[in-house]
C-alpha cells in the first residue's frame, strides 16, 4: 500500500477540482476517466474499475475484432490499483488539474498480465529474486512542428518568426530560440518529479533530445518516460506548436529514438558490470548476449508502428543489425566509455514512438535471460556496423509482428496474454493501413504501370 496522503496533497492545492485517473495501454497511450476530487480517495484506494480490454485497444482507440478479452468475457471490468506515485499536477491546461497513475488487477486479485506496466513489474521481481536492482535512464528525441497545415512542417522560430529550414545538431541558437518552451517543459518535469537532465538540439530542424537521469526503479523510469511524452505534447500545445514522438515524421530528416541505459547493482550496492576495466564483467557480456538473442523477436516492442520502420534504414543513424560494441554508435547495443564504476549498457533500437514499459521489459527481460543462462555474445563489432554482415532486424512491420508471434524466447519475457494481445492489436492496425493507398503511389503508378 502507498503511504501517499491524498487528502493532505489536495488540501495544499485547493485550485485542483478534478483528477484524470489513467492506465497505460499497449501503444503507450494513457486512457482513463476524469473524476471530481471528492472521488480522490476511491482512486488512491483501488476502487476504480475499467474494462480490462482498455489496455489492448488499437492506436485509434478501437476494440480488437474477435478479441476473447472483449467478447468471451463480456468485456469484464478489472480493478485499477494506484501505483503509489504522488498525484501529478497538470499545468498546461486552462484549469489546474491532476493525474493519478494506475495499473490493472483482475477481479480475483491477481495482477492483469496484459497490462504493460505489470509486464515490467514481473521482470523487476525476477531481478529482486537474484538480489539485483536495475538502474535505468533514457534518452528521448522528439520534433516540435507547426500543426497548422495538413502535414507537419518545421516550426517558425519564436524569436525571428522564420521557419527552420536546416538541420541544427547541437545548435545553441535553436535551444535559445525555443527557450520559453523548454523552460516550461523543465518546470512541468519538476512539478511531476521527472528527473530531466540535459537538453540538446538534435539533427533535424526542430528536433530536440532530453535525457532522463538514472533511477534505481525501472517502473519509475518507465513512468517518467510515459509522463514526459504526454507532458511535452501538452506544453507544446500551450506554446502554439505540436510535438511528435513519431519515429520518422519527415522522410528526409533524422528519426527520433528512445535509447535506454542500464546497469545492475547487487545487494551491496556494487555495479556488477564493473570489473575495473573497459571490457566489463562476464555478467555484463551475458546480459549483452541475451539482448542480442531476443532482439529480432522483440523488435515489435521497439518498432511497433508502420512509421517505425522508416527510421530503421541502413546508414540513417539507427541500428539495423543485431550487434554490439564498445563506444560505437552504429551498433544496436553500445557499451559507453567513461569510468568503470559507471559501466553500463545502452540499448539503441527503440524509436521514440514505442511504449516505454514494453521497451524496458524487452531490454531488462532479454538481459535477464542472458544472465540466467550465462550466454556468451558474438565478438564485439569494430568499425561501421552498417558495412558488416550481421543478422538483420525485421525489415517491415508484418515481419516484426510475425517474429513476436512465433518468438521462442518471447515467453521468457512476456506473458502469453500480453503476447497474444499485442499481436492481435498490431495485426488489426496493419490491416487498416494496408487498405489505404498513398498519394505518392498514385503519383508513381496511376498512368504509368
Amino acid at each position: 500500500m502507498s503511504d501517499f496522503n491524498v487528502t493532505h496533497w489536495l488540501a495544499d492545492r485547493p485550485e485542483i477540482q478534478s483528477i484524470f485517473a489513467c492506465v497505460c495501454d499497449l501503444n503507450g497511450t494513457l486512457r482513463g476517466k476524469r473524476v471530481p476530487v471528492d472521488q480522490a480517495e476511491k482512486v488512491v484506494e483501488g476502487g476504480m474499475r475499467m474494462p480490462l480490454s482498455v489496455v489492448g485497444l488499437d492506436v485509434w482507440g478501437e476494440d480488437i475484432e474477435n478479441s476473447k478479452l472483449v467478447f468471451e468475457t463480456g468485456d469484464s471490468d478489472g480493478l485499477c490499483d494506484f501505483t503509489g506515485r504522488d498525484l501529478l499536477p497538470i499545468t498546461w491546461l486552462d484549469r489546474p488539474t491532476a493525474m493519478a497513475m494506475l495499473w490493472m488487477r483482475q477481479e480475483n486479485g491477481a495482477p492483469f498480465p496484459g497490462d504493460p506496466r505489470r509486464a515490467l513489474g514481473s521482470i523487476v521481481e525476477r531481478y529482486k529474486a537474484l538480489g539485483l536492482t536495475p538502474v535505468v535512464a533514457s534518452e528521448l528525441e522528439f520534433y516540435v512542428c507547426d500543426p497548422s497545415g495538413d502535414k507537419p512542417e518545421a516550426p517558425r522560430s519564436p524569436v525571428t518568426g522564420k521557419r527552420l529550414d536546416s538541420d541544427g545538431a547541437l545548435s545553441l541558437d535553436e535551444l535559445q530560440h525555443f527557450d520559453g518552451f523548454l523552460n516550461d517543459v523543465y518546470d512541468a518535469c519538476a512539478e511531476q518529479g521527472i528527473p530531466a537532465d540535459a537538453a540538446i538540439s538534435e539533427n533535424g530542424a526542430g528536433q530536440f533530445e532530453i535525457n532522463l537521469m538514472h533511477v534505481d526503479d525501472p517502473l519509475r523510469a518507465a513512468d517518467d518516460a510515459v509522463l514526459f511524452k504526454r507532458l511535452v505534447r501538452g506544453v507544446a500545445r500551450k506554446h502554439g506548436f505540436a510535438a511528435t514522438f513519431m519515429a520518422k515524421p519527415y522522410g528526409d530528416r533524422a528519426g527520433s529514438g528512445f535509447h535506454v541505459h542500464f546497469s545492475l547493482l547487487n545487494e551491496k550496492g556494487e555495479n556488477v558490470f564493473d570489473n575495473g576495466g573497459e571490457e566489463g564483467t562476464d555478467i555484463m557480456r551475458s546480459a549483452v548476449a541475451g539482448l542480442l538473442e531476443t532482439m529480432q523477436e522483440n523488435s515489435l516492442t521497439f518498432a511497433p508502428h508502420e512509421n517505425s520502420f522508416r527510421r530503421l534504414l541502413p546508414g540513417a543513424h539507427a541500428p539495423t543489425g543485431v550487434g554490439w560494441g564498445y563506444e560505437n554508435r552504429t551498433v544496436a547495443v553500445r557499451i559507453p566509455g567513461g569510468s568503470p564504476k559507471a559501466r553500463r549498457i545502452e540499448h539503441r533500437v527503440a524509436g521514440a514512438d514505442a511504449n516505454p514499459y514494453l521497451v524496458m521489459t524487452s531490454v531488462l527481460g532479454g538481459a535477464l535471460m542472458g544472465i540466467e543462462q550465462a550466454l556468451v555474445p558474438a565478438p564485439a563489432v569494430i568499425g561501421d556496423a552498417y558495412r558488416q554482415e550481421l543478422p538483420h532486424l525485421p525489415l517491415d512491420w508484418a515481419s516484426a509482428i510475425e517474429a513476436f508471434r512465433r518468438g521462442t524466447h518471447v515467453p521468457d519475457v512476456f506473458s502469453k496474454q500480453l503476447q497474444t494481445m499485442l499481436v492481435e492489436c498490431k495485426t488489426q492496425e496493419l490491416k487498416r493501413f494496408a487498405r489505404h493507398v498513398t498519394d505518392f503511389e498514385y503519383h508513381s503508378y496511376l498512368e504509368v504501370v
